[in-house]
């Protein structure tokens, strides 16, 4: 049974990636903003399999974090810690305050790499994989996306050297960049551009939670570095 921990679980990818591990009876780890999103958490995942457990720490505020860990239990060795939690908030740069910059890097860049730090004694111990669900925006950027994909192509950058720092230890990173995908971050995305949201266009988070697993999956000796999933058609 391997062992590991997930954020963003409670929607979209997050939760699909959830659903598909602890079907092969993993033991999961859930991280929640608070004591009241743990226990609704727990609740939305009884039945599915495996073994669910908490962490609480808000990713809003990632200079806490390590004071919440400390109050805390922690899983002793993890097989894989997956980012998939993430915010966006559309706008042309003229329109962007420090306010939408401040929050958005700290729940897509900053939060991650203080988790990976808290949390990398227990991935050397198991050897084990960090999976960063990035975005195309991580690769190329448009108008209205500032803010966004600078924190994505600041993600890719810390996978990259944490890629480069951590193989002696036989850590394994994985960066994965989803195209479009029916979830809820991508109706309010559709909200902010003015446009009608139609799920059917886009992959469904299950698609990419597969691309996920398969980086997990992949025999040790080997590692994918960097993974697009794209919609057809």
């Amino acid at each position: 049974m391997a062992t590991h921990l997930i954020t963003g679980a409670g929607s979209g990818i997050g939760e699909a990636v959830t659903r598909m591990l602890l079907a092969r009876g993993d033991e999961v780890w859930l991280l929640a903003r608070d004591a009241g999103r743990a226990r609704q958490l727990v609740e939305h995942f009884s039945g599915a399999g495996g073994e669910v457990r908490t962490l609480v720490g808000d990713l809003a505020e990632p200079t806490r974090l390590s004071w919440a860990f400390g109050h805390q239990s922690l899983p002793g060795e993890l097989d894989s810690l997956l980012h998939v939690a993430g915010v966006v908030e559309l706008g042309r740069v003229e329109e962007l305050t420090p306010k939408v910059w401040d929050a958005t890097l700290a729940v897509n860049l900053v939060a991650p790499a203080e988790l990976t730090r808290l949390l990398l004694p227990q991935l050397r111990l198991a050897r084990g994989h960090v999976v960063f669900v990035n975005s195309g925006a991580g690769l190329r950027t448009n108008g209205n996306w500032g803010a966004y994909a600078a924190s994505k192509h600041g993600l890719k950058a810390l996978a990259d050297a944490l890629r480069a720092e951590e193989a002696a230890a036989g850590v394994r990173v994985t960066s994965v960049y989803p195209g479009r995908t029916a979830t809820p971050m991508q109706a309010k995305v559709h909200q902010q551009e003015g446009r009608a949201y139609d799920p059917a266009r886009w992959m469904t988070a299950e698609s990419v939670a597969t691309t996920v697993l398969t980086a997990l999956d992949l025999p040790r000796g080997s590692e994918i570095v960097d993974l697009s999933v794209r919609p057809t058609g």
